[in-house]
């Protein structure tokens, strides 16, 4: 896209993300067995790479405290296999979208972008990229509502997976990545971010006094200079590293799919598929 982090956030990102929030998936996934609580996020999007292990998950997850991880996996496995959360998590997306886009889910707009959306993902390669790649190896869905979600998902963790090399490649953890995003201004409040990633403010404190024996933030929490240039480099390289599905597609369809899909996140948006301020934070 060539575009930033905000740009995929607010006109794609927001497609994907609603699978998290809305009512009809996490009634999908306990429906099959699952327990309420960070159960169904992590089993719904770890269900691709099939029955692994709370490492795995950690991993490809990434900014997420693996202890938080390690209470509800490999449990979530007895309780739903990942073929039953898969079935069950499509399902609540189509429920999901239909509600929300009303009569405009069977639109031409919706079914442009479907096959736009599904065009650049065929843009994306699985070397080195283990979320996307599990998502890719997934059926395509016949619905073209579901053929842009599941598109836009590949997106996503495609563009994720590459964020996360980014980190590694700069040295930074899960947890450091959160609070160094937070010193951008751009990201999680710290409250938010110890309440959604599972960090205890003993583990906070600890990751934020070794960055600033790094170098990388100041005795007030703001980034340094190094800690400013290490930011950047991220954003740059995560930006270099996504380039493939639009590269694919080119500049005006490119540009056509953003246009389609910022009208389709604003109406699923104004529709209340999220809580109020989700979409003001960005990846760390």
């Amino acid at each position: 896209m060539a575009g930033d982090e905000k740009r995929f956030k607010t006109a794609f990102d927001s497609l994907h993300a609603l699978v998290y929030f809305v009512p009809e998936v996490d009634a999908a996934l306990t429906g099959v067995g699952l327990r309420p609580g960070r159960m169904p996020y992590f089993a719904g999007r770890a269900a691709a790479m099939g029955a692994v292990g709370p490492e795995v998950v950690a991993a490809t997850f990434y900014n997420f405290n693996p202890e938080v991880v390690a209470r509800v996996i490999p449990r979530a496995w007895t309780l739903a296999t990942p073929e039953q959360v898969l079935e069950a998590r499509l399902d609540g997306v189509d429920k999901a979208l239909t509600r929300l886009l009303g009569e405009h889910v069977k639109s031409d707009d919706v079914a442009e972008a479907a096959e736009l959306a599904r065009e650049a993902a065929a843009g994306c390669t699985g070397e080195g990229r283990p979320l996307y790649a599990a998502h890719a190896g997934l059926g395509w869905p016949g619905e073209p509502h579901l053929v842009l979600w599941h598109a836009i998902t590949l997106l996503r963790e495609y563009r994720g997976d590459g964020h996360i090399a980014a980190l590694v490649l700069n040295g930074l953890s899960g947890i450091e990545a959160l609070i160094s995003h937070h010193a951008t201004g751009r990201g999680f409040v710290t409250a938010a971010a110890k309440l959604t990633r599972g960090w205890s403010d003993e583990q906070w404190e600890a990751a934020e006094a070794g960055l600033r024996d790094r170098g990388l933030l100041d005795d007030g929490g703001a980034l340094t200079e190094e800690g400013i240039a290490v930011r950047d480099r991220i954003e740059v390289a995560t930006e270099s590293a996504a380039r493939g599905p639009w590269n694919r597609l080119g500049a005006e369809k490119t540009a056509r799919l953003e246009e389609l899909c910022r009208g389709l996140s604003a109406r699923v948006v104004e529709a209340g598929a999220y809580p109020a301020g989700v979409f003001t934070q960005g990846r760390p």
